[in-house]
């Protein structure tokens, strides 16, 4: 029965929270050649392998940086020097498989501390900078879903695949002739639209 099940265990909750928005933004990567997981798809040179990268910089310093637990590598692109947006795309050395890894590696805080550890986050004003675990990850899982929706986006601009995981749960057709109607449908109720209506209508 139900109230014999053990409660459910806080962190573990929130966690996983994380690593959905780590594995939908993941998947994203995948089947992809190396010039389109880097090449910028909107006028902002939003990319895929970008937000892996910014995402990873994201977790190095909320669950590294802010808690004293450092991780082995160094991050160039964090420095004072680093020119702006260095952590939103990855340069020609950077590879994809050492970006993607350092991502999966970046959390292991998570496990080794309690929710209620406290933490001091450097780059955030003094009145705010001090955090609980709990309070960090939510602000992460917040930022990661955030960026999870833009790569949703980037990989439909590529090939057109869409979706929470490469299968495209959630979606309610996989058939290209279905979206072809759907947008055409849409499109149309647009333009019939203020102030569309008391013009004459582009052919």
């Amino acid at each position: 029965t139900l109230t014999d099940m053990p409660p459910p265990d806080p962190k573990a909750n929130v966690h996983r929270y994380l690593r959905d928005a780590r594995h939908a933004v993941l998947w994203k990567l995948e089947g992809l050649s190396e010039y389109d997981v880097r090449r910028p798809l909107v006028p902002t040179g939003t990319n895929l392998l970008g937000l892996v990268k910014h995402l990873t910089t994201v977790e190095w310093g909320h669950f590294g940086a802010a808690f004293g637990q450092p991780f082995d590598e160094a991050l160039p692109w964090v420095n004072d020097d680093a020119e702006p947006n260095a952590d939103m795309w990855a340069t020609a050395d950077e590879s994809r498989t050492g970006i993607v890894e350092l991502y999966q590696r970046v959390s292991a805080v998570i496990d080794a501390l309690p929710l209620d550890a406290v933490g001091h986050v450097p780059w955030w004003p003094s009145e705010i900078s001090e955090v609980t675990l709990h309070r960090i990850l939510v602000h992460t899982i917040a930022e990661a879903h955030r960026h999870a929706g833009h790569a949703d986006i980037v990989r439909e601009l590529i090939d057109g695949s869409a979706g929470l995981m490469r299968r495209g749960d959630l979606l309610p057709s996989g058939e290209p002739a279905w979206w072809d109607g759907y947008r055409s449908r849409l499109e149309d109720v647009a333009r019939m639209s203020a102030p569309y209506r008391t013009e004459a209508r582009p052919s």
